[in-house]
């Protein structure tokens, strides 16, 4: 069994991701994904999705950015406060995509959810956040030519400036002194 979003369409479905990061007692139930991280091309843009916990791996963010996502959904029932709600819009900017975090209010049993779904342009401006506390939805209209667009100054660019020779550490399984 795993933790999984779905994206839907006008027409219904057009594909799934299973969470890779699992948190808490969730490694009691499920077992992380494995279906790696796809990106699914709407036609107008190209979508692509993490779930809750996989918020604080940078890595995935930039696998969905470097794979063309020029969005990325990221359904969630955050107990950590405040921290996603920072960190996201961050992964927006270092990738230059839109993020949109929906998450849950409320609580269940003994956890507390932070509310705050937020929605983060690729500067890594907040457009939208919501309550706390109150259920909301939000219509908000993006110039996605913006995620598109990868150039930082005339002489950078985001993903050709990038040394993926120097990051070996990252496929690491485990980090030695």
């Amino acid at each position: 069994m795993y933790n999984s979003a779905i994206l839907i369409g006008p027409k219904g479905y057009l594909g799934k991701y299973r969470k890779l990061h699992l948190f808490m007692n969730e490694k009691d139930y499920f077992k992380p994904g494995n279906i790696s991280l796809p990106v699914f091309d709407i036609g107008l843009c190209k979508i692509g999705m993490l779930v809750c916990f996989d918020w604080i791996f940078p890595e995935v963010w930039r696998i969905l950015a470097l794979k063309g996502a020029e969005i990325i959904c990221h359904p969630s029932n955050l107990i950590l406060p405040g921290l996603a709600q920072k960190a996201v819009p961050i992964h927006a900017l270092t990738n230059r995509i839109f993020t949109i975090t929906a998450n849950r209010i409320g609580t269940e049993g003994d956890l507390s959810f932070t509310g705050l779904s937020t929605i983060a342009n690729p500067n890594g401006d907040i457009l939208f956040q919501a309550s706390q506390t109150e259920e909301e939805t939000v219509i908000k209209d993006i110039d996605i030519r913006l995620a598109r667009d990868k150039i930082i100054t005339k002489k950078n660019d985001l993903f050709s400036d990038r040394r993926p020779e120097e990051y070996s550490l990252l496929i690491e399984k485990s980090i030695k002194d």
